[in-house]
């Protein structure tokens, strides 16, 4: 994929096999997609690296054949041996130049924003997206710095040139909200992926979205 090309942030799935109800990580991802799931981040914390390795070249080729981009999780080395399409980085993740050196210009990359100082610093970096994170509080990640809130997206999508999705403890009830504030899409974890049907969520999460881009 050729990061000049556009992306849809949308409906932005991020990865955790442990809130996947015991299945199989490609069935979750693969119903989500059916579902309208339109970029998927590979986040699996836990996994050895071998684990990591074997679960991205399994995703690779079925988000290809649906078109859309996989994007690792911190690990460069292993979206360069998958060929993703793209890395997400943190704040104390490997340095935005020295990622893009690696990676090359065609791919994306993506940058966690926990503080409107990180918004501005951003400006100064050719980065393809934001994950502005957390918006609420969340069970699914306790490294993160404190909620920021939707008055936190509305600061930071006036301030920042990039697009944005919001990240942290996002579901059905507040994805309307998310993206009332500015925000290009909603980035979700156990609202997909500890769903009971998660074809289901994922159309109802897109139901959402475009509802509201529509307003």
């Amino acid at each position: 994929m050729n990061r000049i090309l556009d992306f849809d942030l949308s409906l932005y799935l991020v990865t955790d096999r442990s809130l996947s109800l015991n299945r199989s990580l490609v069935e979750v991802v693969e119903k989500a997609v059916k579902g309208g799931v339109t970029m998927v981040q590979l986040r699996e914390k836990d996994a050895s690296t071998l684990e990591f390795y074997n679960l991205a070249m399994m995703l690779k080729p079925l988000l290809s054949s649906y078109n859309v981009p996989l994007i690792i999780n911190d690990r460069l080395d292993i979206a360069l041996a998958c060929d993703a399409d793209g890395v997400h980085i943190g704040q104390s993740d490997m340095p935005y130049a020295v990622a893009r050196k690696l990676l090359g210009k065609n791919k994306i990359i993506g940058l966690s924003v926990e503080s409107i100082q990180d918004a501005v610093d951003a400006n100064g970096l050719d980065v393809d997206y934001i994950g502005i994170s957390p918006v609420f509080d969340t069970s699914t990640k306790t490294d993160t710095a404190r909620a920021l809130g939707l008055e936190g997206i509305r600061e930071i999508t006036r301030i920042c040139k990039h697009p944005s999705v919001g990240i942290g403890g996002i579901n059905k009830e507040n994805a309307r909200s998310i993206m009332m504030s500015g925000a290009k899409g909603v980035s979700v974890v156990s609202a997909i992926m500890s769903a009971k049907n998660p074809e289901t969520a994922a159309i109802e999460l897109r139901n959402i979205i475009s509802k509201t881009n529509n307003i």
